[in-house]
């Protein structure tokens, strides 16, 4: 089921992005006079699953869910139309249009994406606010995992700056610190100012990890309830009891017990904990899995977290900051996966890894926050100069204007196809890395 929540809010998003940006490339076709032959979500090679035409264009929706399309007359694009091509140009068509008429149909697609973002980020934050956890908030320091741990860092620092610029909200750290190719963290650790130097090559393996959990709030430890089975229940624990210790060992945070638990699997032991400022101490056996049963609060009990609501027309510039922030963050993340030293292409992902990034149970504002993302994602990488990208096309339309030389319509074909077999082959890599993943996993 989980599986099938996470397809269903891929396919949904997707369709939303690719049906915008095709309108993109629409709407500008027919505001300057160029026929559109098809508007289609989805491909449809030899057949679709639904069409209709209206007036002089073809509606419908194709069965290879992998994109979609707008045919415009005249135009060099993935239909590969030779014929139409052979015939002499007709006003309506797509060539026979000024260059920088071209250009702004070419750009249609992305800026309706940009669009896309930034009008999803203003209803967001008019909707839900915006919520975030301040760093100086994390009093009690971090947690961190191994990986964390071989960074250089330690449970219970607190992080104070990255590359000595202050992270006013703690979950952007680990981001930070990844797109902004980070060299240091300053902590405070035992009182003490401390500069942790990065290891070379560590990005790479944060990347490889796909998980900003290396970093983490430290939380006490206090009993939020019990599952149906619980030693601990059993053992006479309640409800709001602060566990402080463990056959003597201190543990005041819930990190240090998990760490001391572990090695009383199947024992017998005693565990320290605070009731009305009174210090109990109760027998309880560990499972076999290193564990007594217990749920614990989390960090909203512990931590103050800044909120703030929106009117409408305080959020449009709020949500339009949003938007160009998210595109200055993606533009860093292409950076790196361009960087031999990182090695980013080896975590690119495909289908799988997108899908993966929606929640397992239907959550609208994560939904439309991740749409917002992949909106700007989207237009980006359909930007890069690369043939059978509307960026292909943009960079031979700047070639033209700037030469008044016009590319020959048979180079423009073989742009085309080799533009489709390096998406093609890129779309294979992408999605065989997660399969490779799926496998190793």
């Amino acid at each position: 089921m989980e599986i099938l929540i996470k397809a269903t809010q891929l396919i949904f998003s997707l369709s939303i992005l690719v049906i915008f940006h095709e309108f993109g490339h629409f709407i500008a076709s027919k505001i300057f006079g160029a026929r559109v032959e098809k508007f289609y979500l989805f491909f449809d090679p030899w057949f679709s699953l639904f069409k209709f035409k209206k007036g002089e264009t073809e509606y419908g929706v194709g069965w290879l869910p992998l994109g979609g399309y707008v045919k415009i007359s005249g135009m060099i694009d993935e239909s590969m139309d030779k014929e139409q091509m052979k015939q002499p140009p007709q006003p309506w068509e797509f060539r026979s249009k000024p260059a920088w008429q071209r250009l702004i149909i070419m750009l249609g697609g992305v800026t309706v994406n940009i669009l896309l973002a930034v009008g999803i980020y203003i209803l967001m934050l008019f909707t839900w606010g915006e919520q975030y956890l301040p760093t100086a908030e994390v009093k009690y320091g971090i947690t961190v995992d191994s990986l964390g741990t071989e960074m250089g860092l330690r449970n219970g620092d607190k992080i104070l700056s990255v590359d000595g610029e202050k992270v006013d909200d703690f979950l952007k750290i680990p981001g930070k610190i990844i797109l902004d190719d980070a060299k240091t963290v300053q902590v405070e650790r035992d009182g003490k100012l401390t500069d942790v130097k990065i290891p070379d090559g560590f990005i790479s393996k944060m990347l490889q990890q796909k998980t900003a959990d290396f970093i983490n709030v430290r939380i006490p430890f206090v009993v939020d309830g019990f599952p149906r089975v619980s030693p601990a229940k059993d053992a006479g624990m309640k409800e709001g009891d602060r566990i402080v210790g463990l056959n003597g060992q201190q543990a005041l945070y819930f990190d240090e017990f998990k760490t001391v638990v572990n090695s009383y699997k199947g024992q017998k032991v005693d565990v320290a904990l605070i009731r009305s400022n009174d210090t109990l101490h109760l027998p309880v056996v560990v499972t076999a899995q290193g564990m007594i049963g217990v749920a614990p609060k989390g960090p909203d009990a512990y931590f103050h977290f800044n909120e703030r609501q929106f009117t409408f027309i305080e959020a449009i510039p709020a949500g339009a900051v949003k938007a160009y922030t998210s595109v200055g963050d993606y533009l860093k993340s292409l950076k790196l996966l361009f960087s031999p030293k990182v090695k980013a292409y080896e975590s690119v992902g495909g289908f799988i890894t997108i899908a993966k990034i929606f929640p397992s149970v239907w959550h609208w504002e994560s939904f439309w926050r991740l749409t917002a993302f992949l909106s700007i994602m989207l237009a980006i990488l359909n930007v890069l100069p690369i043939p059978a990208l509307d960026g292909g096309h943009v960079m031979f339309l700047f070639y033209e204007i700037v030469t008044r030389r016009k590319p020959s319509d048979k180079f423009l074909e073989y742009t085309q196809i080799v533009g489709m077999v390096l998406l093609l082959a890129l779309l294979v890599f992408a999605n065989g890395n997660d399969i490779v993943k799926l496998f190793r996993h």
